[in-house]
Order: structure tokens, then C-alpha cells, then sequence
């Protein structure tokens, strides 16, 4: 449950009793789709900050939060990047504040950065090298930079024509079965096949999904080294870095369950400090001169005792509330305090928390049993110490609601066969 707080008319916040926070600047949240954007504005909206919402669809659910003082419908991800920074001026001409603004995709956190200079009349956020972030949203880009720092990080091919797809299959050196077929940048993939990624094990597994879902003209499916292990192997490390690259706040922990079922987004995560992890992270993050809030993965290899890196998101992710430390401060909260020059309490995290999405577990659930890979007692017990949910909250239950219609409706037009985009997400 989130720490006590006392909201007071001044725009002032004291949480827990202790710390007294000044709440009266607002906050621009770009892309509010489903739970990610929706925990931003109850982890903000809880302090007493003003919390503004854009997203392409009329029924995010985020636009039901109690916690939410204004919502405005736009395609930051599709339109023009030109009619965007118009419209965002508009937001913050509206709002009559400057702002902080909060992009949670790849695409408007590029947005942002290729479009500082431009947004920094109006807004207030973390800036960040464009070609820095735009590596780390390529997955081709992110592999070589690891590389150059000597990072550890999966073998990964980067095929671009059908041709050198199929030389790089005929040698049996090059690749080994089974391997992970992703996208360079995910959100293409996904939006083509509703999946993330796919497991392939054969020579013509792999060239079935380039057939069907890779376009040639832009290419952009790599295959990726198969490293085994189920969901406690993957690690996953949330952090907020100052101007100075230095990590002023960082947890670590790591997935019971995925959405979906074993290659998608945490359904259910757990709360565990990997000093490894953060050391390889903070050295890295320091040496690329990265700033503001940061989300990645790590995949534990037991052939050689590494931790690789899979992805690295220049953005808050979906996942954040699970990284949350004892006095209830999240990345999102430390970006909040850094940026209106307050002091970013950092407090260890209560091991073991645990967090919760409430249908996308569900969806996992049937998957896992079916599978064999849960029972019914199995299930009960992950359940146990669950901290808190990324959907329903008691102080704000409306936009539970909404995501429950929306889920439904999704299901309807996948049961009668109408695209429905990617499943529950």
C-alpha cells in the first residue's frame, strides 16, 4: 500500500510524516495507455501534483483517474512530429504552468529528445543525447554499444534481405536453434503479429516468420541467441540518474510470471536486490553519460554465470511501481523531485514486494496451467504478499472498470475474429 500522506492548500505534501514536498508544479504524462501511464498518475496524483493525460484513444482508462485534472486525445506516436510539438504547446498554454513532461513509449521518448530545444520553451525534462537515446530503442544499435563497453549481452544476428537471412542460416556456426526471433524495434513486430517475439527451432520456423511478418523495405526482425530458463532468470533493474549521469535511485527484481506467457511483460514481478545487476548497470549508464529514468532487462546465462543484457528502455516503463522503496518513492517520484530541485530520498526496498497485473496474470494463468507449468496451489501461493496492483486500487477504482470493458471488448473481437490488436494489451 502506498505510504501515508497529507496533502496541504499551499501544494505541499508531507509523506509518512517525515518529508515535506512541494507538489504545485504539473505534470504532462504522453501516452497514458493502460496500467504504466495510470500508476504515473496515482503515484503523482497521490502527492497532490496536477496530472495531465495524452493518449490516442477516448477510453484510456488513465482519463478515469480520479487523479487525473485533464485528458487530451492525440496520436503522439503516429503524427507528424511537427503537429505534436503543436499541440503540446497548446497542452501547456491550457495548463497556464510549465510542466514536467513524461513520455512512456520508444517513440515519444525520441520524440522528445530529437525536439528539445523546441519543447523546453514550454516544458520542464530530463535532456537526453537524441543519438544515445535512440540506441537504446534500437535493439541493433543497443547490441553494439553494449559491446563497446563490454557489456555481457546475447549473440544476436541483424539479417537486412531474405538473402543474408538465409546465409546466415546455412551456417550452422552463426546459428543455433532454438533462437529467439525479435524486432529491432519491438513495437513494429507486435503491431504486425500481436506477439513481441517468437521462439523458432527450426531453419524453416525462422523463415516462416520473416515471410510473414518482415517487411524488406524497412527491415527490422533480428535473431537473437537462445538463452535457457524460465522467468526467475530474467532480471530486471529500475533507476533515475541526474544531470551528472549519477544513479540517484535503482531496485532490481525479477518476473514470476509474464504477459504473454513466457517471452511478454512482467504479469507478476518480485522484488530482489542483484548488486550485480546494478553494478553493470550504473558503470554502463555512467560511461554512455545517460540521464533521466531508465528501465531494462537482464537474462541470467547458467552456461557461463553472466547477466545479459536483453533491452534497454530510455523511458519509465510499465513495470516501475514493483521498484518502489520503503518510504514509496519510485523513479517516477525522483524524476519529479530532481526536476523541481528537491532532494531524492533513496530508501532500500522491502525484499520481497511483490506486484500485480491483474488481467494480463489471469490470461498467463490459464496458459501456464494449461501447459502444466502451475496448479492450483502454485497459483495461491504467488498470490501471497502481493503489495500492491497495477489495475485496481481502492482510493481509485473507476479505472479498473474501464480496463475490464476494454478487456472484454478485446476478447469479443478476438472470439468473433475482428482485429483486436495485440491481445489484452
Amino acid at each position: 500500500m502506498p505510504a501515508s500522506f497529507q496533502v496541504a492548500s499551499s501544494g505541499k505534501v508531507t509523506v509518512s510524516g517525515k518529508m515535506t514536498i512541494n507538489t504545485t508544479t504539473p505534470v504532462v504524462v504522453i501516452r497514458c495507455a493502460r496500467h504504466g501511464g495510470l500508476g504515473i498518475t496515482r503515484t503523482l496524483g497521490r502527492l497532490g501534483v496536477p496530472m495531465y493525460n495524452i493518449d490516442e484513444s477516448r477510453n484510456a482508462p488513465t482519463f478515469y483517474s480520479r487523479y487525473s485534472k485533464g485528458s487530451f486525445v492525440w496520436d503522439a506516436e503516429r503524427a507528424p512530429a511537427e503537429e505534436t510539438i503543436q499541440f503540446l504547446k497548446q497542452v501547456a498554454e491550457k495548463i497556464g504552468r510549465r510542466p514536467i513532461l513524461i513520455p512512456t513509449s520508444d517513440g515519444t521518448a525520441m520524440l522528445v529528445a530529437d525536439h528539445a530545444d523546441e519543447l523546453s520553451q514550454w516544458y520542464d525534462f530530463p535532456r537526453m543525447d537524441p543519438a544515445l537515446v535512440r540506441a537504446f530503442c534500437s535493439k541493433e544499435e543497443m547490441y553494439h554499444l553494449a559491446k563497446r563497453y563490454n557489456v555481457p549481452t546475447p549473440e544476436t544476428l541483424f539479417p537486412h534481405s531474405r538473402e543474408e537471412l538465409v546465409q546466415f542460416l546455412s551456417d550452422p556456426a552463426a546459428v543455433k536453434f532454438p533462437v529467439m526471433a525479435k524486432g529491432n524495434y519491438g513495437i513494429a513486430l507486435e503491431r504486425k503479429s500481436g506477439k513481441r517475439m517468437f521462439i523458432a527451432n527450426t531453419r524453416e520456423e525462422v523463415l516462416d516468420i520473416y515471410d510473414k511478418y518482415e517487411d524488406w523495405n524497412a527491415p527490422n526482425i533480428m535473431l537473437q541467441e537462445y538463452i535457457p530458463g524460465g522467468p526467475e532468470s530474467i532480471w530486471m533493474l529500475d533507476g533515475y540518474f541526474d544531470g551528472d549521469s549519477n544513479c540517484l535511485l535503482q531496485y532490481t527484481g525479477r518476473k514470476i510470471r509474464q504477459y504473454p506467457a513466457y517471452t511478454g511483460l512482467t504479469s507478476l514481478g518480485e522484488l530482489v536486490r542483484n548488486d550485480a545487476v546494478s553494478k553493470i548497470t550504473t558503470d554502463f549508464m555512467k560511461a554512455c553519460g545517460y540521464r533521466g529514468i531508465l528501465d531494462l532487462g537482464y537474462r541470467y546465462d547458467e552456461r557461463d554465470g553472466q547477466y545479459k543484457l536483453l533491452d534497454v528502455n530510455p523511458r519509465v516503463g510499465a513495470t516501475f511501481r514493483l521498484f518502489t522503496g520503503a518510504n514509496d518513492m519510485d523513479v517516477v517520484r525522483a524524476l519529479y523531485l530532481d526536476m523541481t530541485g528537491q532532494p531524492v530520498e533513496f530508501v532500500p526496498a522491502k525484499e520481497g514486494r511483490k506486484w500485480l497485473v491483474e488481467d494480463c496474470d489471469i490470461v498467463s494463468c490459464l496458459k501456464y496451467y494449461r501447459d502444466g507449468k502451475l496448479n492450483f496451489n502454485q497459483w495461491l501461493q504467488s498470490h501471497k504478499g502481493v503489495d500492491e496492483k497495477a489495475v485496481f486500487a481502492m482510493d481509485d477504482p473507476l479505472p479498473a472498470f474501464w480496463m475490464g470493458l476494454r478487456d472484454l471488448g478485446m476478447l469479443w473481437k478476438q472470439k468473433t475474429g475482428k482485429k483486436a490488436g495485440s491481445g489484452l494489451l
